[in-house]
C-alpha cells in the first residue's frame, strides 16, 4: 500500500486536470500554464513547465511532484529529488500508454478511485472511427516552423482518426522544416492546433495557400486528461470541417 498523497504539485498541464477534475483540493502548486479546470483553489503558481521555482515547489512540503520526461527539464526534477522532494516522472507517446501512466497516477500514487471519465476516454477512443485515408503534416510552430515528426501523442491520435502523418518517419520528433518543403509535401491537408503555437485562421493557413487547412484544439490533440473522452468528436469535426472548406 502506498503512503497517501495529500500534498501535490503538478509540472504537468494535463495531469493538473486530471487530479483535479478526480481529487479537488490535492494540488498545492501548479504551472503557469495549467488552465484547466478554471478553478484550481488554492494552489500556488510556480512558474512554467520549463522553468519552475525549485526553492518554492520544495517550500510547499509536497508529498508528490508529477511530472513528464518531454514537458520538464531533467536538472530541475534532480533538483528536486536532491531536496528530498519525492517525484514520479511519466512518459507519454501513445493512447495506451497515456492512459496506464494516468492510472498509474491516480490510483497508483496518489490511491484515488479509478475515475469514471478515465473509463468514458477508453469507450470513446475505442468508438473512434477514421475518417481517411488523409495524408497531413502538424505544425507546432512557426518562426522556425516545426512539425510532428515520429513517436508522438498527437500523431498516435491523429493516426487513429485516419489521418497518416507525412513526417511520422522522421528521425526527429519535432522536426524544423521550412514552409517551402511542407507545401510541396503532397498532402490533402495541414492540422494547425492552437497550442503551443496558437495557429488562427489569419495565422498559419495563408502559409500553405491551396491546402485545406482544419484548425484543431490544442488541448484534445496534446492533453492526457480528462479531455480524452471528447476528444475523438472534438478532432474528428475540427479535420472533416477542414476537409470540407476545400470542396
Amino acid at each position: 500500500m502506498s503512503a497517501v498523497r495529500r500534498r501535490v504539485v503538478s509540472l504537468v498541464p494535463s495531469l493538473t486536470e486530471a487530479v483535479a477534475v478526480t481529487a479537488p483540493g490535492l494540488l498545492v502548486g501548479v504551472t503557469d500554464w495549467c488552465t484547466h479546470p478554471a478553478r484550481l483553489g488554492g494552489a500556488e503558481r510556480i512558474g512554467g513547465t520549463k522553468n519552475p521555482d525549485v526553492r518554492r515547489i520544495a517550500a510547499l512540503r509536497p508529498d508528490l511532484v508529477i511530472a513528464n520526461e518531454e514537458e520538464n527539464r531533467a536538472p530541475d526534477l534532480a533538483e528536486l529529488r536532491a531536496a528530498g522532494v519525492d517525484v514520479l516522472l511519466t512518459e507519454v507517446r501513445d493512447l495506451p500508454q497515456a492512459l496506464r501512466e494516468l492510472d498509474r497516477v491516480l490510483v497508483g500514487a496518489l490511491g484515488l478511485t479509478r475515475p469514471g471519465w478515465l473509463a468514458d476516454a477508453e469507450a470513446a477512443w475505442a468508438r473512434a472511427r477514421p475518417l481517411g485515408p488523409v495524408t497531413a503534416f502538424v505544425p507546432v510552430w512557426r518562426r522556425p516552423w516545426m512539425v510532428l515528426g515520429r513517436d508522438t501523442f498527437a500523431g498516435d491520435l491523429l493516426a487513429r482518426l485516419g489521418v497518416r502523418n507525412a513526417y511520422a518517419g522522421h528521425a526527429d520528433r519535432y522536426p524544423r522544416v521550412p514552409a517551402s518543403e511542407l507545401a510541396d509535401a503532397g498532402c490533402d491537408l495541414v492540422v494547425l492546433p492552437d497550442e503551443p503555437y496558437r495557429f488562427t485562421a489569419g495565422d498559419g493557413p495563408e502559409a500553405f495557400p491551396g491546402l485545406p487547412a482544419a484548425l484543431v484544439s490544442g488541448r484534445h490533440l496534446t492533453w492526457y486528461g480528462p479531455s480524452l473522452a471528447q476528444a475523438p468528436a472534438v478532432l474528428a469535426r475540427a479535420l472533416e470541417e477542414g476537409l470540407a472548406a476545400a470542396r
